[in-house]
């Protein structure tokens, strides 16, 4: 049996749960490589760009597998309005990357599922139990640790650091998007909505970015700006847009936000395999917090599948 047809075999929660894995592993990338070239391009200019390579490559996909269609042309807001939130994600989490550490911005990442948790009760009555709450607020204290370094004076004193803040609002935006898309969607294909939301994401930043892009000197841009500028269009990007849309069809949105409690640990292996410095092991406490969240979440769904 191909791996494809082994997808397929699994059970659509399953299938939700696969993704999201996969889904951990590739945005981690986009914090390691970003936070490496986060001050030699505005982040504007390289999100635009990015959301317009991925556009790109998932209409292929789409046009491909039969996924576009009239009905994409149905209330065209409704992509303005999910591209506008992933654009303020991204070009908020590379102002923070300019001066936030690639792991704490990720254990910043990692606050989102209570936040969808709550925009998913807002927008679909979506209800969570106590062991999805248990585990949102372990995964919220291994995330506090690592965001305040280990530091329980830091924590105490509140002492967040200007990348984190910013970045944190960003995060509101993507945890906005999960139960959004979910409500917004009309039975589109994942990736036939997905390049929706990349187009409509694009010109929106073009439009504010436009300045950012005619002032950048893209010819003078070393090459590992445009490495990862590639990563990020089509790993982080096309690839984790069509993965996360799948998943909202699959999964209740706190649920799948859950998964971005891999993200720490995901960036760590990233570092070390681009040779940076392993982090202050008191830190690793707050990841492993975060992986004991995510195993509290994963536990309660083996009697579901």
């Amino acid at each position: 049996m191909s791996p494809v047809a082994r997808v397929r075999a699994l059970s659509r929660p399953a299938q939700g749960h696969l993704a999201m894995l996969t889904f951990s592993a590739l945005v981690a990338g986009s914090f390691a490589l970003g936070g490496q070239i986060a001050n030699e391009i505005a982040p504007a200019a390289l999100n635009a760009v990015r959301f317009g390579i991925a556009g790109g490559v998932v209409g292929l996909a789409a046009w491909a597998s039969g996924g576009l269609s009239r009905d994409l042309l149905r209330a065209p807001w409704r992509f303005v309005v999910l591209g506008g939130l992933f654009g303020i994600y991204f070009v908020l989490m590379f102002e923070g990357l300019k001066t936030a550490d690639p792991v704490s911005t990720a254990a910043v990442f990692t606050l989102t599922p209570i936040m969808s948790g709550v925009f998913g009760w807002i927008l679909m009555r979506q209800v969570t139990t106590k062991r999805m709450a248990l585990a949102l607020a372990v995964g919220a204290t291994g995330a506090l640790w690592v965001i305040f370094d280990a530091s329980f004076a830091a924590f105490l004193a509140f002492d967040i650091g200007r990348g984190e803040a910013i970045f944190f609002i960003g995060c509101i935006s993507h945890a906005a998007y999960a139960p959004m898309a979910r409500l917004l969607n009309r039975g589109e294909s994942a990736a036939g909505f997905t390049f929706g939301m990349l187009i409509a994401g694009c010109a929106l930043l073009f439009a504010y970015g436009w300045r950012d892009v005619q002032a950048t000197e893209w010819s003078e841009l070393r090459p590992l700006v445009w490495i990862t500028m590639g990563y990020l269009s089509v790993g982080a990007s096309a690839a984790t847009f069509v993965l996360l849309q799948a998943a909202t069809l699959r999964l209740p949105s706190a649920k799948v936000m859950a998964y971005t409690y891999l993200t720490p640990s995901w960036v760590i292996l990233w570092q070390i395999g681009l040779g940076q410095p392993v982090p202050n092991p008191l830190i690793l406490i707050g990841v492993a917090l975060t992986c004991v969240a995510l195993v509290l979440l994963l536990k309660e769904e083996v009697p579901q599948s």
